[in-house]
């Protein structure tokens, strides 16, 4: 940092917010007060005559030399590691800031080992809301900054190369929602029968509604397993994009679902979640079939079976999964194995979710 005069100061970045008062003609009450110019700014030939209005016939600057970067510049080369598909800059830099928004509605997906190898690098950060979460357009997703005002280009560098974005493109991203139809096997001989009011379905179509997933077949195949198994394949065969088989997913030698979801052809990614409520939950993909949304799914057409949880529950295991699920993200059981901190649910009363620690 140094003095200057004010007409030797273009091209150097000023070290201090400067204040402008501008009077009103009559009371003499100021028409304006505030920063005409911010901290980090590089001073122009247009602004010399507004400055030395200002009475401000020196500053104190920072010399721009060669290997170092101003806080903006840095900052835009912070979020070119961030901006994948389906992201947007908020804006030009600021201050050494720039924000980073969702460009559609979907899922927000962040690789957190890379992201962490990025905050482990000194005098530059990038902080971001929890990834795998359903986001809409203009949501922020994401916020860079550079600490100092200038900063040596290494250290930039040194955090490009812990993203690794050139082996595997930026640190996150927006997944559309895909899937549109979802076929619901609601399983129970109570159900069935008309003995006890059907009251899972309707829970369940109202979280798939949140996403702009329409039920379009339902069965009530009963207990037996080979009918349940039936009843999948006729969802199937209706070319929904989704399955999700509800009434239970317990333990009692009574309870076929999971056994009829296996039978049906499926490949189980997991039975169980960290997660209370939805500890039962299963996930699984039927390979190589193509839903009626014209694609054939990552990893196939996912069929969930939901634990009674999800019919009474304001927030559960289901509402974790269901964002990646409906963007056709193909889930790996270490997606359900990284639940467990945060997978606990408070109870809040009311419930606050997703603006409570559910998940995160």
């Amino acid at each position: 940092m140094r003095l200057v005069r004010t007409e030797d100061a273009v091209g150097h970045v000023l070290c201090h917010d400067m204040t402008q008062i501008i009077p009103k003609e009559k009371d003499g009450h100021p028409r304006f007060k505030g920063p005409r110019f911010r901290k980090g700014h590089v001073v122009t030939e247009e602004d010399v005559p507004v400055l030395l209005s200002m009475g401000k016939e020196h500053l104190y600057v920072w010399e721009v030399t060669p290997g170092m970067l101003h806080e903006n510049d840095a900052a835009e080369r912070l979020a070119a590691l961030c901006l994948g598909c389906n992201t947007v800059a908020s804006g030009a830099p600021s201050e050494g800031k720039i924000g980073i928004n969702a460009a559609c509605d979907g899922v927000y997906l962040v690789d957190v080992e890379r992201l962490n190898a990025v905050n482990a690098t000194d005098e530059v950060m990038v902080a971001t809301r929890k990834g795998n979460f359903g986001v809409h357009e203009g949501d922020a997703l994401a916020g860079t900054r550079v600490i100092p005002l200038v900063v040596r280009e290494e250290v930039v560098q040194a955090a490009e190369r812990a993203s690794r974005v050139d082996a595997e493109g930026p640190l996150m991203r927006v997944e559309p929602y895909r899937l549109r139809t979802a076929g619901i096997v609601t399983t129970g001989s109570e159900v069935k029968g008309g003995l006890i009011e059907d009251a899972f379905t309707p829970a369940v179509e109202r979280k798939l509604e949140g996403y702009g997933v329409k039920a379009t077949f339902h069965a009530m195949p009963g207990d037996d397993p080979d009918a349940i198994a039936r009843a999948i394949h006729q969802a199937l065969d209706a070319g929904v994009d989704m399955v999700v088989c509800t009434g239970g997913m317990s333990v009692d030698p009574d309870d076929n679902t999971p056994g009829a979801i296996k039978r049906a052809g499926a490949r189980i990614v997991t039975y169980g979640a960290p997660v209370l409520p939805g500890a039962m939950l299963l996930v699984g993909y039927f390979d190589g079939r193509q839903g009626g949304c014209g694609e054939t799914p990552a990893g196939g057409v996912p069929v969930l079976g939901l634990p009674g949880c999800v019919m009474y529950n304001a927030a559960t295991v289901f509402d974790l999964v269901l964002p990646r699920v409906v963007a056709g993200v193909p889930l790996v059981k270490r997606d359900f194995v990284e639940l467990g901190e945060g997978g606990l649910c408070l109870r809040c009363n009311p419930c606050t979710y997703p603006l409570c620690p559910f998940g995160k």
